[in-house]
């Protein structure tokens, strides 16, 4: 618990805008939150958005009728490979428009004529495919290889910050599955949040893996939200019932209220998804295999998925919200798009409407 201060909340908070200003920790985040405790119309009712090679504000507004108030945006910075420290943000037209520099400001620009807040969530993008190296095992040699990479990934992450600061973009993710990186090297982190928070004052936060990540990382203390990509496993049997997807929730949520009782900060799913497969609880991180044309439907496995989440976080206090993996501008209508991860014309998406559509009355 938090002492009664001496102090009303008005001066004491005069006070640190002022100790932060000289101490030269930059500019405190405009929305930081002040307890651990968020109010239901202020969580991060969001969805992933896929970028694309255009956008309308009418693809937009289709998000309003499922009462989504936030969506993620994703740029890449590129590694050649998983023990090389050279980072490039662009390449040029071999990405989408949507996320080049100039998508993401109109993309941003749309949401705000709709009331869409934005979280900016550059992600590294590993190019060579067959080392069998992931995000999470990014790796240097020597240690001035390993100065060489966070130069470059502070350069990635600066020029977002900078971009996300002009448009007024509401929170940023600092890095995103980056395991090693984020567990080995933390005092690193420390220094690039701190140089991030003097040219960006909106929310911060980080998108730790599921698997031992999240529970490792110790620099929590230094963001505005802990983040979690939530994948985590739910059951080991196919088309499980909503009472069986809520059970296999227990230590995971147990394991997380831990994790939050000691930073006591909110915790976000900065992605949490599940495909439209009988499967889609057993290991929900994968995508639909080369076999996906054999693959059955399962639409009401996806849907209790989510009906299983939502009981279980929407009510915690100290829960923010969750951006659901993912949504496109315009689905296509082929039986591969329909197995994916996006709730989108599904009975999910009329899961995740019911439950931010109450969160949005509380508020009211």
């Amino acid at each position: 618990m938090m002492k009664k201060s001496l102090l009303p909340w008005g001066v004491m908070a005069l006070l640190l805008l002022v100790l932060a200003g000289a101490a030269g920790l930059g500019t405190p985040p405009a929305t930081l939150y002040t307890s651990d405790a968020v109010a239901p119309a202020h969580r991060f009712r969001g969805v992933s958005w896929v970028a694309g090679d255009s956008i309308t504000v009418e693809q937009l507004a289709q998000l309003k009728k499922h009462h989504v108030s936030w969506i993620a945006q994703t740029p890449f910075g590129w590694q050649k490979a998983y023990n090389e420290p050279e980072i490039t943000i662009s390449r040029g037209n071999r990405v989408y428009w949507g996320e080049r520099d100039k998508g993401l400001i109109h993309t941003t620009q749309l949401a705000k004529q709709l009331g869409l807040k934005t979280l900016l969530k550059p992600h590294i993008w590993l190019m060579d495919r067959n080392s069998g190296k992931w995000l999470g095992d990014i790796e240097m040699q020597t240690e001035e290889e390993w100065q060489q990479w966070f130069a470059n990934y502070s350069a990635f992450i600066l020029h977002f910050a900078r971009l996300a600061e002009a448009q007024n973009i509401e929170a940023l993710c600092i890095g995103t599955e980056l395991y090693l990186p984020a567990v080995r090297r933390e005092q690193d982190w420390r220094n690039l949040i701190r140089e991030i928070r003097k040219v960006y004052k909106g929310q911060l936060t980080y998108a730790a893996n599921w698997y031992k990540e999240y529970e490792e990382i110790r620099f929590w203390d230094a963001l505005d939200f802990i983040g979690i990509q939530a994948y985590f496993p739910l059951t080991d049997k196919s088309e499980p019932s909503l009472a069986e997807l809520t059970d296999g929730w227990q230590l995971h949520q147990a394991a997380i209220a831990r994790l939050q009782a000691k930073y006591k900060k909110p915790v976000v799913f900065t992605e949490i998804g599940y495909k439209s497969t009988p499967d889609a609880a057993i290991e929900p991180w994968k995508w639909p295999g080369r076999d996906w044309q054999q693959v059955p439907l399962s639409e009401q496995t996806q849907a209790n998925a989510y009906e299983a989440m939502f009981r279980q976080f929407w009510q915690q206090p100290w829960f923010g919200g969750t951006f659901i993996w993912k949504w496109y501008p315009q689905l296509r209508e082929n039986r591969r798009d329909h197995l994916d991860f996006t709730p989108q014309n599904k009975p999910a998406a009329e899961v995740m409407a019911r439950w931010y559509g109450e969160a949005n009355e509380k508020g009211r």
